[in-house]
């Protein structure tokens, strides 16, 4: 493949390329939870993860009931059928919600969960700048 630029490689829309793919991602999402919504996912089971890197988690705060898991490694530790998953793995059925900082890169990572066949999981929309906005910083 060239180095040099291709006229195929020039994008003349106000959409860029990764705005076009979060959108697909949660078109084939599942309800995407607000913050308000948040506490009653969990006290019916939800699974919480917080994707977000340690410095967000640092500057903003953790997530109080939350499980963190680099997003590097997040597939390897929920897919049920992984020999790395964390003991809440426990079915293609388990509601997930994934937390980022804003909300985007969850979306992405929760459409990556639903191709291996987690068809519950989804993420918070607007991320933890949302939980943060609505005064709930640690929620319970």
């Amino acid at each position: 493949m060239s180095a040099e630029r291709r006229d195929t490689d020039i994008v003349d829309s106000e959409t860029s390329r990764i705005d076009e793919a979060v959108a697909e991602a949660r078109r084939a999402l599942p309800h995407r939870p607000t913050a308000g919504e948040l506490a009653p996912c969990r006290a019916r089971g939800a699974l919480v993860v917080d994707t977000r890197p340690s410095e967000l988690r640092e500057r903003y705060g953790e997530m109080t009931g939350a499980i963190v898991i680099d997003r590097n490694v997040l597939e390897w530790r929920l897919d049920p059928t992984s020999a790395h998953r964390i003991p809440e793995a426990t079915g293609p059925d388990r509601e997930i919600i994934l937390v980022c900082d804003e909300g985007y890169a969850s979306s992405l990572a929760a459409a990556s969960l639903q191709r291996l066949g987690l068809y519950g999981a989804t993420d918070l929309d607007g991320g933890f700048q949302a939980v943060l906005s609505a005064g709930d910083a640690l929620p319970d």
